[in-house]
């Protein structure tokens, strides 16, 4: 059996087992963002998956759309809500995601899927981590996540497109679990996530 294969058979066991023990967390969590986003819990977005492939990808709705006189969303600090905050912090904003890993536009464990507009600003190197399905978790993320910078994240993605394993899964859910309950690498030194990849210097 390949590794491909291998992983995505385990992507479907691991996330339909984990979506139905998480199901009464899952409820109870898009209650309350419900009320305190007043309106829905949820956040849809267009994120490029394995092989540039667009999709949707779902996660909880931890900020608000409050905006400025004229109509431009406030920073992201401004916006995430206490509740919000306290779900990224724990990481629970990913739960959702499961949705996506069984229907196979992610993996429990790859490149996190970015935005589509960085697209053209990958060098060719930092593309390639387009080549496997992103991930819930990754390599990069257990290594520092929005504390490291883009080029350290980009380098952490194609180290794990080429020595992808099952054991390497498997050392990163650990390491993933360990980082969730230290709260480690949450934000970037000056921003509450990551600022935007403009592009290799």
């Amino acid at each position: 059996m390949s590794t491909h294969l291998l992983k995505r058979i385990l992507d479907i066991l691991l996330s339909l087992s984990g979506f139905i023990v998480l199901f009464p967390v899952f409820i109870l969590i898009a209650v309350f963002l419900w009320i305190s986003n007043k309106g829905t819990p949820f956040f849809f977005q267009q994120r490029p998956g394995m092989k540039n492939r667009i999709f949707k990808v779902i996660k909880f709705k931890t900020m608000n759309d409050k905006k400025d006189r004229e109509g431009h969303l406030l920073p992201d600090s401004d916006r995430l809500t206490p509740i919000g905050s306290f779900i990224r912090k724990t990481s629970l904003d990913e739960i959702p995601q499961l949705i996506n890993v069984i229907k196979g536009d992610m993996s429990l464990v790859g490149p996190r899927p970015l935005l589509v507009e960085y697209l053209p600003l990958y060098s060719v190197e930092q593309n390639r981590r387009h080549e496997v399905r992103p991930g819930i978790t990754g390599w990069a993320q257990v290594n520092g996540r929005n504390a490291i910078s883009w080029e350290e994240k980009f380098m952490y993605d194609v180290w794990y497109v080429d020595n992808l394993s099952f054991l390497l899964d498997v050392k990163v859910i650990l390491l993933t679990i360990k980082k969730v309950f230290k709260r480690e690498g949450i934000s970037s030194d000056t921003s509450v996530t990551m600022e935007k990849f403009k592009g290799t210097n």
